[in-house]
C-alpha cells in the first residue's frame, strides 16, 4: 500500500513558489500528509568557477544563512499562515540538498516548481527540478507555475 505522509515543497521565495503552494496544500490535504519546506542556499562550491572563487563564501555564509531564514519566517508567516509544518534552511548544490533531504526528513513525495531561474542563471546553473527527477528515490510531482490556472 502507497502512504505518502511528508511532502517536501523546495522554495527560491520567488513569485513561481507562490504559484506551486495550492498543488502543495492541496495534495497534503487529500493524502493527510505534513509538509516540509525547504530553501537551499547556494554553497560555496557553487562559485568556485568564478573570480572570487569559494574561498570568500565563509565570510558571508552566516548573512546568507541568516538572510534566508528570514525570508523562510515571511513566507511561512504570509504564505502559509495557520498551517503547521516543518521547514528547514540548509547550504550546498541545491539539487543534492533536496535528494538528501528525503532520507534526513522522511520524505515521501516532492512537489517542486519547473521553473525559478530564467536566462543566463539557469544557464549556468542548470534545472533544479530536472536534476531532482532525474535523482530522486521518492515520486516527484513538477508544476509549470507559469502554466496554472492560479
Amino acid at each position: 500500500m502507497i502512504e505518502i505522509k511528508k511532502i517536501l515543497f523546495p522554495v527560491d521565495f520567488t513569485a513561481s513558489s507562490k504559484k506551486v503552494l495550492p498543488y502543495v496544500k492541496y495534495m497534503a490535504d487529500k493524502l493527510g500528509a505534513r509538509i516540509h519546506v525547504l530553501h537551499v542556499v547556494l554553497g560555496p562550491e557553487e562559485f568556485t568557477g568564478f573570480e572570487m572563487g569559494a574561498a570568500w563564501f565563509s565570510s558571508i555564509e552566516g548573512e546568507l544563512l541568516k538572510g534566508a531564514e528570514k525570508a523562510m519566517a515571511r513566507f511561512l508567516k504570509e504564505d502559509m499562515a495557520g498551517m503547521d509544518v516543518d521547514s528547514s534552511v540548509l547550504i550546498g548544490e541545491p539539487v543534492d540538498a533536496i535528494v538528501d533531504s528525503i532520507d534526513k526528513f522522511g520524505v515521501d513525495m516532492i512537489i517542486i516548481g519547473t521553473h525559478g531561474r530564467k536566462g543566463l542563471e539557469k544557464i549556468m546553473f542548470g534545472s533544479v527540478a530536472e536534476g531532482v527527477v532525474k535523482r530522486a528515490t521518492v515520486p516527484v510531482l513538477t508544476v509549470n507555475p507559469f502554466k496554472t490556472k492560479s
